[in-house]
């Protein structure tokens, strides 16, 4: 069986380079990175849910997160500046294919009312944010000693010159997109 990595080398750039009309190889868009985070808001006074969630959190990604800090006070959601609200891992490299396999075969599959991704949610750079609501959509999450569930987002950072290119890439690489509506009710 193919991976997904091989599958694009061998397969996916020749077609995107005909598709794109690119007149070579290293033209073509390509994934540079997937940046996995979340936010701790809710958690931030639990220390015991805070250890739950980036345990959780390093099974999904498959490496160890980088905590991410205030960089300013705001009191009207009682932050205060340099507390830790959030973390965050950065794949690259054969952890990001392995990440983006189980990510478009397993996990997108599970989610609850899934129809595909909104083509809007790919930015003008060629990028691709998708948020999740309940991280118990990994199959490497445990249920049994799930207490707190969390919320990430996962962007697929590309070398796309614009929304199209990065629409091909995207399709090309198994990510189901929604039927776009033609006519409004």
């Amino acid at each position: 069986m193919k991976t997904l990595f091989e599958k694009y080398q061998k397969e996916i750039v020749p077609r995107l380079k005909t598709e794109l009309h690119l007149s070579n190889d290293l033209a073509v868009p390509r994934i540079k990175k997937v940046v996995v985070n979340t936010g701790l808001g809710k958690f931030l006074k639990d220390e015991k849910a805070l250890e739950i969630i980036e345990r959780d959190f390093t099974l999904i990604v498959g490496q160890k997160p980088t905590k991410r800090k205030a960089k300013k006070s705001i009191a009207g959601f009682k932050v205060r500046e340099g507390v830790k609200i959030g973390i965050a891992a950065t794949l690259r490299g054969k952890r990001m294919w392995d990440f983006l396999t189980r990510f478009i075969s397993l996990t997108l599959p599970r989610l609850r009312d899934f129809r595909g991704i909104n083509s809007k949610c790919i930015d003008k750079f060629g990028n691709l944010t998708i948020g999740i609501k309940e991280h118990i959509v990994f199959p490497e999450v445990s249920l049994e000693d799930l207490r707190n569930v969390f919320g990430l987002e996962v962007t697929i950072v590309t070398s796309a010159k614009n929304k199209e290119s990065a629409r091909a890439l995207f399709q090309a690489i198994g990510i189901p997109f929604a039927k776009e509506e033609s006519h409004k009710k």
